[in-house]
This record gives C-alpha cells, sequence and structure tokens, in this order.
C-alpha cells in the first residue's frame, strides 16, 4: 500500500495538493485538495498498464468552468431543496438559491467550493486520507457551524470507502455524496456500458427538477434498470424527453449490507464498480447537454459521455415525508459511508 502527496496546480492563487493511494494491485485513486476532487480512479488492464474510469480535466480550474460538478464532494445536502427553503422546529429557513428559486449541491458556499486540509496513512492492507474543513456561520447561509471529515480508505479487496462525517452546534440538514462520472472504458459515450439499479421507482419530478412527493414505477419504461441495462438502449427511449437522457432520483430497494445499490459495467473491457451504501436513493445523470468546451482529459464533452452516480438519501427530504432523515441534531456526531467495489 502507498499514500503520497504533490503539489497538483493552483487554485485562485492558491496551491491544490493532490493526494493519491494505491494497493498493491495497481489500483490507485487521486483526490484533489480543493473541492474533495475525485481527480482519478486508476484500475490495470491485463498488461498493467493503468486506465482511469473517471471523466477527469487536466487543471483545477477546469473543473469550475461550467456548472456539471464533475467529480466533487457534495454537501452539506446533495440534490435540489425546494424554494431554497426548509424549517428545523419552529424556526423556518431561507437559502440563497443557486439554481432559479432552488437551492442545488449546497449552494454556491458548499463542500465543493474549499479547499479542505488532508492527512494520510497507511498501513500493510489500507492506504488511507482524511480530508477536514469547519464551515463557520458566516461562510455560508446554513445555520450554525460544521465540522466536517471525509475518511477515504483504499483496500487491497479493491475497494474504496468513503465516510462523511458532521458534527454542528445548531441543529442542521446533512446528506452528501460524491458526483462522481463515470466511463469505464474511456470511450467517446457509455453506450455501450451497462447499469443495473436495485430499483422499483423513481421520483415524480416537476419542470424545476424538484419531488413531487409521488413514485412513479418503472417497471415497461426505460427507468426499468432491474437488469443489466445497456445505456446506450435506455437512452433511445428518452429521446422524446426534455432532457434526452436520465437525470433522475431512483428509489432504491430495501436491501442488507451485501447488496449493491447499483452496478456499472463494460462487458469490452470486463470492468465495474458495484455501489454499497445505507441509503435509499440513487441519482443518475447520463451528461445529456455536455458541449465541445468542456476538455476533459479523454475528450471534448458530448452528451453520454459519461454517467454520475450520486448515492444520497433521497433530494428534497426535509420538505417530504418518508423520504428519509437529513437531521442532523446540535452536537450529534453523523456518518454516511459509500462503498465502491471495483472490478477488472
Amino acid at each position: 500500500m502507498y499514500a503520497s502527496e504533490k503539489q497538483f496546480d493552483t487554485y485562485l492563487e492558491k496551491p491544490v495538493t493532490a493526494y493519491t493511494l494505491e494497493n498493491d494491485n495497481n489500483v490507485s485513486v487521486t483526490i484533489l485538495s480543493q473541492g474533495g476532487i475525485v481527480h482519478q480512479i486508476n484500475v490495470p488492464d491485463k498488461q498493467g498498464q493503468k486506465h482511469n474510469i473517471l471523466l477527469s480535466f487536466p487543471h483545477t480550474a477546469d473543473y469550475y468552468a461550467n456548472a456539471a460538478y464533475t467529480n466533487m464532494m457534495i454537501g452539506p445536502v446533495a440534490g435540489r431543496i425546494g424554494q431554497a427553503t426548509f424549517t428545523l422546529g419552529t424556526h423556518e429557513y431561507h437559502l440563497t438559491p443557486n439554481e432559479g428559486k432552488n437551492l442545488l449541491h449546497g449552494g454556491p458556499h458548499g463542500f465543493h467550493s474549499v479547499q479542505w486540509q488532508g492527512e494520510l496513512a497507511q498501513t500493510s492492507d489500507t492506504a488511507t486520507l482524511t480530508l477536514h474543513h469547519t464551515f463557520a456561520n458566516d461562510d455560508w447561509d446554513f445555520p450554525g457551524t460544521m465540522q466536517v471529515a471525509v475518511h477515504y480508505m483504499l483496500t487491497n479487496d479493491n475497494q474504496l470507502k468513503v465516510e462523511f462525517q458532521a458534527k454542528s452546534d445548531t441543529d442542521m440538514l446533512f446528506n452528501p455524496t460524491y458526483h462522481l462520472y463515470f466511463n469505464l472504458a474511456g470511450s467517446t459515450t457509455i453506450n455501450d456500458q451497462y447499469l443495473q439499479v436495485n430499483s422499483d421507482s423513481h421520483l415524480e419530478i416537476t419542470s424545476e427538477k424538484i419531488p413531487t412527493g409521488k413514485f412513479t414505477p418503472n417497471a415497461g419504461t426505460a427507468f426499468d434498470l432491474s437488469t443489466p441495462t445497456k445505456l446506450g438502449e435506455a437512452l433511445a427511449k428518452l429521446q422524446d424527453t426534455p432532457e434526452k437522457g436520465f437525470d433522475d432520483a431512483f428509489v432504491i430497494n430495501d436491501h442488507s449490507e451485501t447488496t449493491p445499490l447499483a452496478s456499472l459495467s463494460d462487458p469490452a473491457t470486463d470492468r465495474r464498480v458495484d455501489f454499497y451504501a445505507d441509503a435509499n436513493a440513487l441519482i443518475v445523470f447520463t451528461a445529456n447537454a455536455f458541449t465541445p468546451d468542456m476538455n476533459y482529459v479523454n475528450g471534448p464533452g458530448q452528451p453520454h459521455i459519461g454517467v454520475a452516480l450520486e448515492v444520497q438519501t433521497l433530494p428534497d427530504a426535509i420538505n417530504h415525508d418518508g423520504f428519509g432523515d437529513t437531521y442532523l441534531q446540535r452536537s450529534e456526531t453523523k456518518k454516511q459511508e459509500i462503498t465502491y467495489q471495483l472490478h477488472f
């Protein structure tokens, strides 16, 4: 196992550190201090050559040149909060919207926006990184001051485990995720890759992508991904929709710790990622309107160049009964973990 750091580049005149974790199987993960961006997840081929299974930009500034949140850490609340408003106890909070009238991905000063401090460690079986940051009350619209630590562990079983941990000095919301864009083959689109989601329904949403509170059955539609489904075939069924692809919250079925929420696979390279978490939602976004000015390392942006798979509690949960618990009680420490099991 190996853990290292070096300067990646600079952003807003501050140095950005690249932290790399590597296991004995030639798997490596690189995370940037700015925004907690997962810059690369590299897996070897049969000749031992490494291949990055994420969309990646060459420079930190490139990640912030568009609104795609490519590979960024998202929090304190993933997804949208309708009308940028929520109530805790008897107090109603009004946040500054950053998408129309709504709040998206924690707002402009969320987890993705800051420079994190990092600490590396390694043992014979694991390589770890801990990023931490304190969000003071004056730093954002959310109430109180929140202390956040994010623990990354790469194992020799080819698991990348990410654990979010937060504590606040006042009642708060907590529903973080990672906005990783996968392309397992490094190809121009993900059309020939297969996605399976442990879900029987998805959220009905408004034109502003705010949940109505209703669940829509997947069976018999393009949303039926209950078995491995070729993404190109599913996307073809969505070309008469405004999005021309997926930008939806799948409601995860009840499952055990040994049951993946989802699996993304590429038969041509024999690569697969299984997703595990104690979560009730997976957001699937297929980069529907990406454009050529998005200069990814593996080529210019285009529709369906990658697929973002965001594990979280259902979006806007604070405003919908039965959507899940995103409440962080004052002085409570709350954790949320995502495991990415890599196969190659």
